[in-house]
């Protein structure tokens, strides 16, 4: 699949042609990416054998820990790497055309908050400018670049700077978006507190062992109260994905086009699409064209009727089934 190819499945995939580029992506790497087609044989997986789109395997996310996930012919030109989890190692997303990234984001980014021209973009993303590979300060990096408010950057601990700024933004109107992570949006929040107001405020999620665990309504009551706003905005996005999924305050999160999360049992990796239900978050990802486009996560969720999704948690830490002799490689 040629790189026009692939930029066309970001920009004219919808509803009603979905599963058709979806199965074109999960041919195509099956043939060519050799850790899913691994995959699919150690899980006795058989194409013949199911109906697809809907019994299409999943790849463990883990396995990007360990695994060299590209596709035959490709070589990664950049390489987004995750924070890790305590006493885990981080993840490598290899990317072999990363005007893809750019591309999805941007595109998710308009379709859900307009031209980022239009707002004031602040950052409050400390753990993740403290350390080299993170694909959310690229994303956050040019979003702010293309912001015509010249107040638009990044924070690292001047949080009292933060505030008079807010503020400031607070008394002209602006439109504002705080981008932050959950820990530091709670440390900010700790001491100074804002007036209502039109404020976006986003949580990236993850406490990354800095504080306490919190569930997703307890941390936004915190946060709504502090910070003057009903609701608080959410990203899903992970190391391991090129594309992203919003939640605008009411806990759900919705996709842009090309990307679909699905529910499955957390002891099948072949059970059928879970609606309502309790199960596994997996991801469709279709701009993974070169990586994986079919990826398990590790969260505990719920899809719903109309294609949105709630994270619940994480879930307990199991062997990846089928794969065990991939992951000590």
């Amino acid at each position: 699949m040629n790189r026009e190819e692939a930029i066309v499945l970001i920009n004219h995939t919808n509803n009603t042609n979905f599963n058709e580029m979806a199965m074109r992506v999960f041919c195509y790497q099956t043939e060519n990416c050799l850790v899913f087609q691994l995959f699919q044989k150690l899980i006795g997986f058989q194409t013949a054998d199911h109906q697809l789109p809907n019994w299409v395997p999943f790849l463990p996310v883990s396995l990007f820990k360990n695994q060299e996930i590209l596709t035959k012919e490709k070589e990664a030109k950049e390489i987004f790497y995750s924070s890790g989890t305590i006493g885990k190692g981080p993840s490598r997303h290899l990317v072999a055309e990363p005007e893809l990234y750019t591309i999805s984001y941007n595109k998710a980014f308009r379709h859900f908050y307009g031209n980022p021209k239009d707002w004031c973009i602040l950052c409050l993303l400390p753990g993740y400018l403290e350390r080299e590979g993170s694909s959310l300060i690229a994303m956050a990096k040019d979003l702010t670049e293309q912001s015509k408010d010249p107040d638009s950057g990044f924070f690292l601990y001047e949080h009292e700077a933060l505030y008079h700024l807010l503020l400031k933004k607070v008394d002209e109107g602006k439109k504002t978006l705080l981008l932050g992570v959950s820990y530091a949006l709670l440390d900010f929040s700790e001491k100074y507190h804002l007036p209502e107001s039109g404020l976006v405020v986003m949580e990236t999620g993850g406490m990354k062992g800095r504080k306490k665990e919190m569930i997703r309504s307890e941390l936004h009551q915190v946060l709504q109260s502090a910070l003057g706003v009903k609701q608080i905005h959410s990203e899903y996005g992970m190391t391991e994905l090129l594309s992203q999924a919003y939640s605008q305050g009411d806990g759900r999160f919705h996709c842009p086009p090309w990307m679909r999360v699905i529910v499955r049992d957390q002891s099948d990796p072949l059970s059928e699409n879970l609606i309502g239900k309790r199960g596994r978050i997996c991801v469709i990802d279709l701009a993974n064209v070169y990586s994986c486009s079919f990826i398990e996560t590790e969260d505990l969720g719920i899809v719903y009727e109309d294609g949105s999704f709630e994270i619940l948690g994480r879930l307990d830490h199991s062997d990846i089934r089928g794969c065990n002799v991939m992951v000590s490689r």
